[in-house]
């Protein structure tokens, strides 16, 4: 039959993205473990997709040092290495530490109210062991002064190394994560009270205070 001529075109950008993530998610969550070694045609086939976008969803892993890519051989899924987590930790304190101390003034009473059920959310998704939910719910919750902050270039940064530091989050969450509500709940506090350096070193120190495995 003849080509339609009302067709939309497919948004390239936006299917680069959705591959992206599904491989970044099945690294964290370990669904690709340590040392699995990640070939292009058998992602494609599992995406449903051209082997274009996963091509270039692993580049993007290779530079958040979630894969280690040797062109013209293999990708495999890297090790937990501690210094790259230490490195990783610390970069996303101080991005995190910057979007809360530039936007206490202008979060507004719907930003807090987010910040607030997702701190909920969290709590009962580590009551109940679902680290995925955990997981999910703590970004939501720090997401909220990054997106208020408006910054591309803190958005970018936190981008590639978060899912770097993710990877160890999962173990602490699925042991404890009680220590988290109550470091959300005075964030949350002292963002209400408006006082941006004491949010700020709370953000900072709650980010900065992970356990690097050894």
């Amino acid at each position: 039959m003849p080509i339609p001529g009302d067709g939309r075109p497919i948004d390239r950008t936006l299917l680069r993205n959705n591959v992206y993530e599904r491989l970044r998610d099945a690294v964290v969550d370990g669904t690709f473990a340590p040392g699995e070694q990640l070939k292009d045609v058998d992602l494609a086939t599992w995406l449903g997709v051209s082997r274009t976008p996963v091509r270039e969803a692993l580049l993007r892993l290779a530079a958040s040092g979630l894969v280690v890519a040797q062109p013209g051989k293999s990708t495999t899924v890297s090790a937990i290495d501690d210094r790259a987590v230490r490195d990783a930790r610390d970069v996303l304190a101080a991005m995190h530490q910057l979007a809360v101390r530039e936007t206490v003034a202008i979060l507004t009473d719907d930003d807090l109210d987010r910040m607030r059920a997702a701190n909920r959310s969290f709590s009962a998704a580590i009551a109940a062991g679902d680290v995925d939910a955990a997981l999910a719910a703590d970004e939501e919750l720090h997401a909220v002064p990054v997106r208020a902050l408006g910054n591309k270039a803190v958005a970018a940064v936190l981008d590639q190394f978060g899912p770097v530091v993710r990877r160890v989050e999962r173990m602490r969450f699925a042991s404890s994560g009680t220590a988290s509500v109550d470091a959300h709940d005075e964030l949350i506090a002292l963002c209400a009270a408006r006082d941006a350096e004491g949010a700020a070193a709370v953000a900072f120190e709650t980010w900065h205070s992970l356990p690097v495995v050894t």
